[in-house]
């Protein structure tokens, strides 16, 4: 089993395309943007598109898609982090609705782009199975179909499946229910990120790697090359926006693990069903998340190691044994039949939260500072839609966009060290013991409950 190497997406392409030349001293542009990932590529690919006259720089610490843009698990997700009530604070009700409807619909704008500039990102529009392993997480699951019905929204975006229509999609012996929502896909991330940077950069814009932003300031990006001055600065980091001078505590990096294994044959595919592609995850506090890749694998994700003392990000995702003995042992209680495949790359990597779990979307004219960010895991669609508003925000052009329920808002800061490490330490802890008890007595967990309260997570 291979480990790290920015994980198995980047292996399957041969490796990383050849280095881009890094920044060579001052510069100045229209729009500088932070941070070579999904946010920051759809940002100038969508302001170039807008206005082809527009000098565009984005500046990038390693190479571009280094981060959870090259590593993720490969969901094109309509849905997005932290509970409705952060959207409805500032704007109401129906920018929350309004911002959901946009979130599906950008499922399908992703794969409209794709085939405009011709990139085989693998993008398949399977739709997402939840499905509940027991009592408390069938409970978790049918307030989820409700919630999201109370807004308006009805069974053609999330409902619950007959056990009948389950086992015809999929077979996992310990589900006892699942729910089915249409907008969402697979895609292979690496390959989406790398059409996308080479889309950007016959549009004109110019990508520097190598090159580390320091400090943001009202009109500069301060690098380690040279300073980039430019009327709008985006700061497009997530999990690594803690590295930036003044923003330590603004996002938090949370790890995430991965193991794929080797592809499978025929008959373990007639054994499992699957046959849709759907991405799968489970409805558990500490959930995993899986899709079937086109070569026929199974890539599953979850959790591992939340936290790295004082926001400290990995390097080439290198992943603890323990983390995979249970990723593979989650994956072989979902697909017994797959008990006997080889696991054949681990990886890690790091994602963006915020203090409240929710995205936020921002621009100041006043500093020419703008900024996206705190997907939780959802940035694969959310930095579609979140880069097509700052488009609109850059560009001073009100639109539907721009008064989105994300826009706007400003979480609080996470709390200094030692007690950031300890309060998300211990979150994960006792999700583990409130999975634990749902495992053993079939019913919610008081703890899980608890704790979503507290931290604010649901």
């Amino acid at each position: 089993m291979r480990t790290g190497e920015l994980g198995f997406w980047w292996r399957s392409l041969g490796g990383q395309p050849p280095p881009r030349a890094a920044l060579d001293g001052d510069a100045e542009a229209d729009v500088a943007i932070v941070g070579a990932g999904y946010t920051g590529l759809w940002t100038a690919y969508y302001l170039k598109r807008a206005r082809p006259s527009l000098r565009i720089v984005v500046l990038e610490a390693e190479r571009a898609g280094f981060g959870a843009s090259g590593r993720n698990g490969g969901w094109v997700s309509g849905f997005f982090s932290g509970p409705p009530r952060l959207y409805e604070q500032r704007r109401g009700r129906r920018a929350y609705i309004a911002l959901q409807r946009e979130m599906f619909a950008t499922v399908a704008e992703i794969g409209d782009v794709l085939e405009r500039e011709r990139i085989d990102a693998d993008f398949l529009a399977g739709g997402q199975l939840q499905i509940a392993l027991n009592g408390g997480q069938i409970a978790r699951v049918r307030e989820d179909i409700s919630q999201l019905h109370s807004y308006g929204f009805d069974e053609r975006d999330l409902r619950e499946l007959e056990s009948d229509e389950l086992h015809s999609r999929v077979r996992v012996p310990a589900a006892r229910m699942a729910a089915f929502s249409p907008h969402v896909a697979r895609v292979h991330p690496a390959k989406l990120l790398v059409g996308l940077a080479r889309a950007v950069e016959r549009s004109g814009v110019a990508i520097h790697e190598r090159t580390r932003v320091r400090e943001l300031a009202p009109g500069e990006a301060r690098t380690d090359r040279g300073v980039v001055r430019a009327p709008w600065i985006v700061r497009a980091t997530e999990g690594y926006t803690a590295s930036l001078r003044g923003l330590r505590r603004a996002l938090v990096p949370i790890n995430s693990s991965m193991i794929v294994t080797e592809p499978l044959g025929p008959s373990v595919w007639d054994e499992i069903g699957w046959q849709r592609s759907e991405v799968i995850d489970d409805a558990a506090h500490v959930f995993a998340y899986l899709q079937r890749t086109a070569d026929g694998r199974i890539a599953i994700g979850g959790r591992g190691v939340p936290y790295r003392f004082a926001s400290r990000t990995d390097g080439d995702g290198q992943i603890a044994r323990a983390t995979v003995d249970e990723l593979r042992a989650k994956l072989h209680t979902i697909f017994p039949a797959v008990a006997g495949a080889t696991i054949e790359h681990a990886w890690s990597g790091v994602l963006g939260v915020a203090r409240d779990w929710g995205v936020s979307v921002d621009a100041d004219p006043r500093s020419g500072l703008a900024w996206a960010g705190g997907y939780v895991g959802e940035g694969v669609a959310a930095a579609n839609l979140a880069a097509r508003t700052l488009r609109d925000l850059l560009l001073d052009e009100p639109s539907e966009l721009t008064v989105l329920g994300w826009v706007g808002r400003r979480p609080r800061r996470w709390e200094p060290e030692p007690l950031r490490w300890a309060s998300i330490r211990g979150v994960y802890a006792l999700y583990r013991l409130a999975d634990r008890d749902e495992r053993r007595s079939g019913r919610p967990s008081r703890l899980g409950r608890l704790i979503d309260g507290a931290s604010g997570r649901r």
